[in-house]
């Protein structure tokens, strides 16, 4: 995070305040608002991608099963992403490297996390025996709402900003301090609600694409019944579209290429990729039966898929009415083996020889 520019000296009539800490103590241990933030987000992705999957045809559970390993896939990616390409933050002079493992000051980079996560879910895939790519198109909205709530953990972390800005829905930025009365924007609180300067939230900016993006798949999946990955690529190029231009507005501290951020050129790659990706393939969702996958210890095997639900029962009981008819027509008694010892007894006479 760049240190706070000079405030405007115009009056600050109508802007948004920022928190004046994001991090609370109970006793000694610390309560940061941005890793609340990261596990919200977290679980609204796999609650929704839970959903999703069940409504497709997926056995209940998968999703958690898989998040078991993208998760922390994704949370590492993210991390080595970050100090990658910030690697100046953590190994420059007068840095400290251990200062790289420490995740609740802010930091992970969103295409590490994909790349990494996506590594996860495979395994879990792989484990499950469903299709990758079915999974992705299941998970998307979640991930991309996910990056929405992660985003609030920027503003309490008062970092991800633009530049000065006399605009109403200007950010509030305040100096915050330690114990000490030495300057910390992560761990300290401000002690004084007047504004060091007003900035873009650019986080904010982010926040409110995010949320467009996720309606935007949600009503594309519904109206065009995306599949093979289709659904997640769409997410991808959304996503980088809005990023490039936020991007561009941001002025914290970052990798430069050419004079421009090095998350510019990545967002357009990506972005490239993605809709190559919505041109080349083609289909509609795949069969719900392979997205039952290998029944795990806990699964229901009984559990009908969603197509075929209200036709099973009524199959049963068809079947047992006709097992029923059939035994009510037969005689009693009247089966293969008793027939063939009445024609051995008949042709003996007696059945004298059969006794032999």
């Amino acid at each position: 995070m760049s240190a706070p520019v000079a405030a405007l000296a115009s009056p600050f009539l109508a802007t948004i305040p920022s928190p004046p800490q994001g991090v609370w103590f109970i006793g000694p241990i610390p309560l940061r608002a941005y890793a609340l933030c990261i596990i919200a987000g977290i679980i609204a992705a796999v609650w929704i991608g839970s959903r999703r999957w069940v409504a497709r045809g997926g056995r209940e559970g998968t999703v958690i099963d898989i998040a078991v390993f993208a998760v922390p896939f994704g949370l590492v990616g993210g991390r080595l992403y970050h100090v990658a390409t910030d690697w100046y933050k953590y190994f420059g002079p007068d840095r400290n490297p251990l200062d790289a493992l420490k995740v609740w000051e802010g930091g992970l980079g969103i295409w590490g996390a994909v790349a990494l996560g996506a590594v996860g879910a495979w395994i879990g895939c792989r484990r499950r025996g469903v299709p990758l790519a079915a999974f992705a198109d299941a998970v998307a909205p979640g991930i991309i709402l996910a990056q929405a709530i992660g985003r609030l953990g920027n503003w309490f972390n008062q970092e991800l900003y633009g530049a000065p800005t006399d605009l109403p829905w200007g950010l509030e930025i305040y100096r915050r301090i330690d114990s000490t009365g030495l300057a910390d924007p992560i761990t300290g609180v401000a002690m004084d609600s007047t504004p060091v300067t007003v900035v873009h939230p650019t986080f904010l900016y982010e926040l409110l694409w995010n949320l467009g993006v996720f309606l935007l798949i949600i009503w594309a999946d519904r109206k065009f019944r995306m599949g093979h990955g289709r659904v997640f690529a769409l997410y991808v190029a959304g996503y980088t579209a809005g990023r490039v231009w936020i991007e561009m507005m941001r002025t914290d501290d970052a990798t430069h290429i050419l004079g421009i951020r090095i998350n510019v050129f990545t967002s357009l790659i990506v972005f490239a990729g993605a809709v190559l990706y919505l041109l080349y393939v083609r289909g509609k969702r795949e069969d719900p039966e392979l997205l039952r996958g290998k029944p795990m210890p806990g699964d229901d095997d009984t559990a009908a898929t969603p197509e075929r639900s209200a036709e099973e029962p009524k199959a049963t009981a068809d079947d047992a009415d006709a097992d029923e008819d059939e035994d009510k027509d037969e005689p009693k008694g009247s089966d293969d083996s008793g027939d063939e010892r009445a024609e051995a007894r008949s042709a003996d006479g007696n059945g004298k020889d059969a006794k032999d």
